[in-house]
């Protein structure tokens, strides 16, 4: 007798229905996790990956193929680096831990090490657990787990994840260090850079808050990060302590709201499939069925970028010129309500958009009637 379907069981069953027939799910990892609280508005990029859909192919099939990722050169480099931060047992690296956020600590003349090797990533998160268990329960000294593993629940399914490293501190706290190859120019670095970093490391503060709760005497996650960086244009290493509780904040919502992705599914006409092998008409079709919220930001986070900026401006939306721009202009979605509210052709005058976008057409006829006024002369 089959075992009655749970919800549970039932979402699942229905997001493999919209990967498409035996296609495997394609895990969640930090970067994905930390782009969609980049744009928790959404609703295409929320249901794609809750549903495990691999959005390189499907931007490759729907005719926009994409260039998002990391260069070759640049994962070579940032390799390097990283091995240099980590040498000597990671004397550096905790040295900068202690510098930056733990300075009434005593400093790491000596540090544990663990070996996390293990069989499979659920073997690998076990390991992981353990040794920040007994890490924990034997304070007094610092220990540094090198790329351990971390489980997150998303959508009732685990996603495995590999930060660079966690530090624990001798008062038994725990702080994940994010290692980046983008140069910090006399003490800072490239804001959305910094702003990324802080979002993938929010992940890993959600994910150690999970192990976190599993023990018995409930140790602290830190909620300012170490992001390590070269130092201007050299290869020595440098750090700043980035605050990340906003972004956890963000996070911790999206995948709240990726658990009621059955709300987005149940929502979507019957049949709807995203296989890459459907064909271009009916898979743009599937993928036009969910709403998108394109902004000029996804170019680097999201591998349907290319795909959504095409529709945004084929449809005038004015989320193709920026969050802010959008912001700015209330309920005028498009570039030709904005233009007719300009002209005084449509738009409440009472509306401070409108407003504000008729005197602006005003200054600028003047000044264009001025200016040829001016060439007559």
């Amino acid at each position: 007798m089959p075992l009655p379907r749970t919800r549970g069981t039932a979402l699942r069953h229905r997001l493999a229905e919209l990967r498409g027939p035996d296609v495997p799910a394609k895990a969640l990892d930090a970067r994905a996790l930390a782009a969609l609280a980049a744009n928790p508005g959404c609703k295409r990029r929320a249901i794609l990956d809750g549903a495990g859909v691999n959005k390189a192919a499907l931007a490759g099939a729907l005719g926009s193929p994409s260039a998002f990722g990391q260069s070759q050169f640049a994962l070579t480099r940032g390799n390097a680096f990283e091995a240099k931060v980590k040498a000597d047992g990671g004397a550096e690296l905790l040295r900068l831990v202690r510098e930056k956020l733990d300075r009434g600590a005593e400093p790491p003349a000596h540090a544990r090490v663990p070996e996390l090797t293990a069989t499979g990533p659920e073997g690998r998160t076990a390991r992981t657990a353990l040794a920040l268990r007994e890490a924990t329960e034997a304070p007094g000294e610092w220990t540094l787990l090198d790329h351990p593993m971390l489980a997150l629940d998303v959508a009732g399914s685990p996603a495995f994840l590999e930060p660079d490293a966690v530090v624990v501190h001798p008062d038994g706290s725990w702080t994940v260090v994010e290692i980046k190859s983008f140069p910090m120019l006399d003490g800072s670095a490239d804001p959305a850079k910094v702003g990324a970093a802080a979002r993938q490391a929010a992940v890993y503060v959600l994910a150690l808050e999970q192990v976190a709760a599993q023990l018995e005497s409930v140790p602290r996650v830190r909620e300012r990060v170490l992001l390590v960086c070269p130092k201007d244009f050299s290869n020595l290493p440098t750090a700043s302590a980035v605050d990340v509780r906003k972004q956890r904040a963000v996070t911790a919502r999206q995948l709240d709201r990726l658990t009621r992705i059955e709300d987005i599914a149940d929502a979507l006409p019957a049949g709807t499939c995203f296989s890459p092998e459907l064909p271009a008409a009916d898979l743009t079709a599937a993928v036009e069925s969910v709403p998108a919220t394109y902004a000029p930001e996804c170019l680097a986070a999201c591998e349907l970028a290319f795909h959504c900026r095409a529709r945004s401006l084929e449809s005038g939306a004015v989320t193709s010129l920026g969050r802010s721009v959008r912001a700015e202009l209330g309920g005028l979605s498009t570039v030709e309500d904005v233009l007719s509210a300009a002209r005084g052709e449509s738009g409440d005058p009472d509306d401070p958009a409108v407003a504000a976008l008729r005197r602006a057409a005003r200054l600028r006829a003047e000044a264009l009637g001025q200016e040829a006024v001016a060439g007559c002369r």
